[in-house]
């Protein structure tokens, strides 16, 4: 049972969380002063531990240098005490198991830096093999280079021993990669070491500079994951050094790893800057959802637009425009990079409305094959009486390539460009013979599209069979025939928010629920996670998740995966937004 660490918020496999000790500590940090090792089993002698709650105490060991023979490692397992103290485990991947301590040290960490596949795979092996509310602490690795994409891994602890070490032999450090002393003509940086002189800079300065630099580095790094973000700032920091740009290129080959640690909702945006960023778990899930459980409902032609800067589309000048000229006789589709495309009911729901990317008026090769794959699966899915495309130039090689893989043949209507008068009167013209949908349609779709991509394929039809929708969008209220309010649309992230009513036709329905089962207790605010029995597997933070119990029924949303509930013996694993006591 972890006793002494908790994690209080998520951003993918990183976490910020406190170690508690007598002066709680916030994660990823450094623990040089907060360590105590009690020693070898290889020692002879006293193994006795009296670690107090000031220090994080390493049980006594035998660790493992690499490459060591399974079988071996198993001849010689360590048993750990159990201690009223806060305590760490010396394990390898390949021994890595639940010992009952708060915190897990990698013993063979130093020979996995530099080795990208060798770094993730142990990584992984080790993560998945501890529990999930105990810290991973990897000694004598952390520079201030490296940490930001060590901790984006899932690592929480680190020391200044390897920053130190390399400071010792003259190489200066910082978030950019790594200098030799002699080379530098002035100090790059402002911390105490470097107000000295550079003619009386010496290694020792260099060895105190690192350990400021690193110091740095974690706090931007905790910052990043309040605010959700550090992924964004590894795609460009991480190219300092080619093994950390390999190490989150191998981790996004890690898709059920990191998608299940992934919120599927957040406040801040994503920033796509880099090709890179169409591996996010973020943007595959996105094109998952729009491809598998999206299901167009309009009788009407397709129309393919380009994305626009602002965000919600509908809120751009040139979406204006396109929407003066259709008049709801087509059924709006956006092609954007990197969310791939965007059906008009999901415009808000996230990340479609909370990503800014470059624009230079080409795509890359990448951004080509990845937006083409994705409008052929959503084309092969969805059935139009008519295509059109009212894009620009460059938008058309995905769309020639979509239509070869698809059969689909595209009506095209931009003359020069999308927004002036002559296209414009194209696409009106084009669109012309064709009937309107109504504003009542087109709420009921827009709630029942997001309950599809929300909660599976299928979930608007079973849960929302008998609709009505109320106010204006976004602020859409979905009730039953009888007036009694089911959900309503949350503008911030586009998905919905269930009432009691609605959350008991959730349950009642054929569609897949996210459920939390509970102990005999009445929550009130949120859910604990000691309190938790059992939770559907496919719960990721941010879930809308039905909270059941012999004393309660609630709706709420999710603060960590389903596994990492049942795993976990701490923290808060879901909020109660609505309540009805049994």
């Amino acid at each position: 049972m972890t006793e002494y660490f908790e994690i209080h918020e998520r951003d993918s496999a990183a976490r910020l969380g406190e170690l508690r000790l007598d002066e709680p500590v916030t994660t990823p940090a450094l623990v040089d002063e907060l360590r105590e090792d009690a020693g070898s089993q290889w020692t002879p002698g006293d193994t006795a531990v009296e670690g107090d709650e000031s220090t994080l105490t390493i049980l006594p060991h035998r660790a493992f240098p690499g490459g060591t023979p399974e079988e071996v490692e198993e001849a010689f397992a360590t048993e750990y005490p159990d201690v009223d103290v806060p305590s760490a485990a010396v394990v390898s991947p390949g021994t890595a198991t639940d010992h009952g301590t708060d915190a897990y040290v990698l013993s063979n960490a130093q020979e996995l830096a530099g080795h990208a596949r060798a770094f993730v795979e142990a990584i992984i092996e080790t993560r998945e093999a501890i529990p999930a509310d105990t810290a991973l602490y990897l000694p004598g690795v952390a520079t201030p280079g490296n940490v930001a994409t060590l901790a984006y891994a899932g690592v929480d602890l680190f020391d200044t021993d390897q920053a130190v070490l390399e400071g010792l032999q003259g190489k200066y450090l910082g978030t950019d990669g790594e200098a030799f002393l002699e080379d530098l003509t002035e100090l790059p940086c402002a911390c105490p070491a470097c107000q000295r002189p550079r003619s009386e800079f010496d290694r020792e300065d260099c060895a105190e500079h690192n350990e400021h630099a690193l110091r740095a580095a974690l706090g931007t790094v905790r910052e990043r994951i309040r605010s959700g973000r550090l992924r964004d700032y590894i795609e460009g920091q991480a190219r300092h050094e080619q093994w950390l740009t390999a190490v989150f290129r191998r981790l996004d080959q890690q898709y059920g790893h990191l998608e299940q640690r992934t919120p599927v909702l957040r406040r801040n945006g994503i920033t796509a800057a880099t090709d890179d960023t169409l591996r996010r778990v973020e943007i595959q899930r996105y094109a998952e959802r729009v491809t598998n459980r999206y299901r167009n409902r309009f009788d009407a032609p397709l129309v393919l637009v380009p994305c626009s800067a602002r965000k919600p589309y509908s809120d751009s000048q040139s979406h204006a425009q396109f929407h003066d000229a259709i008049q709801y006789r087509g059924h709006l589709v956006s092609m954007t990079s990197p969310i791939g495309v965007v059906p008009q009911e999901l415009e808000l729901t996230y990340p479609a409305q909370h990503y800014d990317s470059v624009v230079t008026g080409e795509w890359t090769a990448t951004e080509i094959e990845f937006v083409s794959d994705v409008l052929a699966a959503y084309l092969r899915r969805n059935e139009y009486p008519r295509h059109i495309a009212h894009v620009p130039e460059d938008y058309r090689p995905i769309c020639e390539r979509a239509a070869e893989k698809t059969g689909v043949e595209f009506e095209y209507t931009v003359s020069d460009h999308p927004t002036t008068a002559d296209s414009l009167a194209n696409l009106a013209s084009t669109l012309a013979d064709e009937p309107k949908y109504r504003k009542r349609e087109r709420q009921h779709n827009t709630v029942r599209a997001i309950a599809d991509y929300q909660f599976g394929e299928g979930a608007g039809a079973e849960i929302f069979d008998e609709l009505s929708v109320e106010s204006r969008y976004p602020k859409l209220r979905a009730t039953d025939d009888d007036g009694e309010q089911l959900a309503m649309l949350v503008p911030e992230y586009g998905l919905l928010a269930f009432t009691i009513a609605g959350a008991r036709r959730w349950v009642d329905s054929a569609a897949p629920t996210k459920r939390v089962e509970i102990d005999a207790f009445v929550p009130h605010g949120s859910v604990l996670a000691p309190g938790v029995v059992d939770a559907s597997e496919s719960i990721r933070v941010g879930d809308e998740v039905v909270i059941e119990g012999p004393k309660a029924f609630a709706v709420g949303r999710a603060k960590m995966s389903g596994p990492e509930m049942v795993e976990s013996t701490r923290g808060i694993a879901s909020s109660v937004r609505h309540l009805d006591e049994r």
